[in-house]
């Protein structure tokens, strides 16, 4: 499809692809092999990904880092050496231990893991291991050790239980920083209730302002008409500074210009000039503001 500018796709992946199957489909339909993604779901999740075409894929390292929000399904009752429904099952737990867990311990589990938590990701997340992805090692037979790391889990909600004859299952919804694993909260969840969990569902409903309702599904994609431009798209990801029109040209050029009062010294800033150009992300430095990642004009045009 020729002609498709730059910009940020909203997809609602569908169960069972990975996200570079959705990247793979996204390049065929734009004519362009310019295309990634903030953020990996497992193939066993649905829900948002953010794609980005051509010259907006220099804003991705910009969206990778925004908060996420998920519903989930957990399962009470074994562990997996996944920790989710594709994994080996582990030893079950006691029928009447299940049956006896009320809710409030439930309840209490999760608050447990709710703030800023240590959290130790999976064995098969994509986290890189001596610049080796965790889970390619498992796959090739490592025993693989993975450092906790500190995340935050802002809500950590049951929506609803359901006791079946060898599980408890629960429906939740969680909000947190990125970098948490929902897998591993469905792991802690059971191993501290001494039930043992896993997760059976996983849906990734927002990455910071943008929602999986906004997000047509991958067979009703139409790219040129989905594309967020990439000065909307940087609008709501990180603060906005409106630029003159010398001010776009210098910056352009890769000049530093002067920051206004108030300037952040610690955000990312996305620049924009007349017309509504994303001309660069930009940071403070010693009362200036310094190119990060520009964008090259004709990749703006409408």
């Amino acid at each position: 499809m020729d002609g498709v500018n730059s910009g940020i796709l909203l997809v609602d992946k569908p169960q069972g692809m990975t996200s570079h199957d959705v990247v793979a489909r996204v390049r065929r339909l734009a004519g362009t092999r310019k295309v990634g993604h903030a953020g990996t779901l497992d193939p066993m999740a649905t829900g948002l990904l953010l794609i980005g075409v051509d010259h907006a894929t220099r804003l991705l390292h910009h969206l990778v880092g925004l908060d996420k929000e998920y519903l989930a399904t957990i399962r009470l009752g074994w562990a997996t050496t996944t920790d989710d429904a594709e994994g080996e099952p582990g030893e079950r737990a006691d029928p009447a231990r299940l049956a006896a867990v009320a809710e409030s311990a439930i309840r209490d589990g999760m608050t447990r893991l709710t703030g800023e938590i240590d959290q130790v990701p999976s064995a098969v997340s994509a986290v890189k291991i001596d610049g080796k992805r965790a889970y390619q090692r498992v796959r090739d037979g490592e025993q693989v050790e993975i450092a906790a790391r500190r995340v935050t889990v802002a809500e950590f909600e049951l929506l609803a239980l359901r006791r079946e004859a060898d599980a408890v299952d629960l429906d939740v919804r969680v909000a947190c920083s990125s970098g948490t694993y929902v897998r591993a909260l469905a792991r802690d969840l059971g191993a501290g209730l001494g039930l043992g969990g896993h997760l059976t569902a996983l849906r990734r409903t927002r990455i910071g302002r943008f929602a999986v309702a906004d997000a047509p599904s991958l067979d009703d994609l139409d790219v040129a008409s989905a594309l967020v431009r990439p000065a909307e798209a940087a609008r709501r990801a990180m603060p906005v500074l409106e630029l003159g029109a010398q001010e776009a040209i210098d910056l352009g050029h890769g000049k530093r210009i002067p920051a206004p009062d108030g300037t952040s010294k610690e955000t990312a800033i996305a620049a924009v000039g007349p017309a509504g150009r994303l001309v660069a992300i930009v940071e403070r430095r010693a009362g200036q503001l310094k190119v990060v990642t520009g964008f090259p004009q004709e990749e703006q045009q409408p």
